[in-house]
């Protein structure tokens, strides 16, 4: 039984708190994280070039690393790419959209927040959303155009700006939400300090865990299993690719993370910036 290969895909390093739920989940399995920084931030591209850019970068990771699933670890890019990636391969692809249905079951006070980028805050399919699963809630909605900016940074080492952090989260604090729904896959690498910002939310929501378990459901379908494994990675995940500039840091936010990667390519695809396991 050979061991599980996840693809984990998205335009920075925000993916990584969903390669994170995934390793608590399927410690078996082992991962290819891809991320189009190159082209980051998705939401600033057009939509055919969002399409492309994940076509061809997908596309060439699994000619080099097969994999038994896809998941698409970006908002921006599931709303746009998933019809046209599920066209072009038959492995099965997970997306990702804000848990906007979980945030409505568990919120006491009937008040939720969602905390997305300014392109998911404009998207008609978080209108849909909330009209299907908030429709009896007070939505309050912040789209900041520097948060992931803020997050992709401080992965690199750089301080995270509390002070404008805080004030950017004001009009959840006035609107009294008792929920917030993180729309956006980099937000919960920063959960502690969105916690110090608003004490009084009492619910943190976001969609990692629910990713994890539908592509723990996936390879169950395929035979892949805890069960039925014999082998265990060495390292969770097999290679680290970046289309841009490998982010300084990358490698020890990683390891922190339970994420060690085997190997590290920048300006990919392509052969140059690599560096193996043990490298600096």
């Amino acid at each position: 039984m050979t061991v599980p290969r996840i693809l984990v895909f998205d335009s920075g390093v925000g993916g990584l708190s969903v390669s994170a739920c995934i390793r608590q989940r399927l410690p078996f399995a082992e991962q290819v994280y891809v991320a189009d920084n190159a082209g980051f931030p998705y939401g600033d591209q057009p939509e055919s070039v969002v399409t492309q850019r994940c076509q061809r970068l997908i596309a060439e990771a699994l000619r080099r690393f097969p994999c038994d699933v896809i998941v698409v670890a970006c908002n921006t890019a599931s709303t746009v790419v998933l019809p046209d990636l599920r066209s072009m391969t038959s492995i099965p692809v997970v997306g990702v959209v804000p848990a906007v249905k979980p945030a409505a079951a568990c919120s006491q006070n009937r008040r939720i927040g969602i905390l997305a980028t300014p392109a998911t805050i404009r998207r008609p399919y978080l209108e849909k959303l909330i009209r299907e699963f908030a429709a009896d809630c007070q939505v309050e909605r912040i789209g900041h155009p520097q948060l992931v900016r803020w997050i992709e940074d401080s992965v690199a080492g750089d301080e995270l700006p509390l002070q404008l952090l805080c004030e950017a989260l004001q009009p959840f604090k006035q609107a009294g939400v008792d929920t917030v729904v993180l729309g956006c896959t980099h937000y919960p690498l920063i959960r502690e300090e969105l916690q110090a910002c608003l004490p009084e939310v009492r619910f943190w929501v976001d969609s990692g865990d629910a990713i994890a378990r539908r592509t723990e459901w996936l390879l169950g379908q395929q035979g892949n299993s805890a069960a039925a494994s014999q082998v265990m990675p060495d390292r969770p995940v097999r290679a680290a690719l970046f289309s841009g500039e490998v982010p300084s840091g990358l490698r020890r936010y990683m390891k922190q993370s339970g994420l060690a990667p085997n190997e590290v390519r920048g300006h990919w695809p392509g052969d140059e910036g690599v560096t193996k396991a043990g490298s600096a």
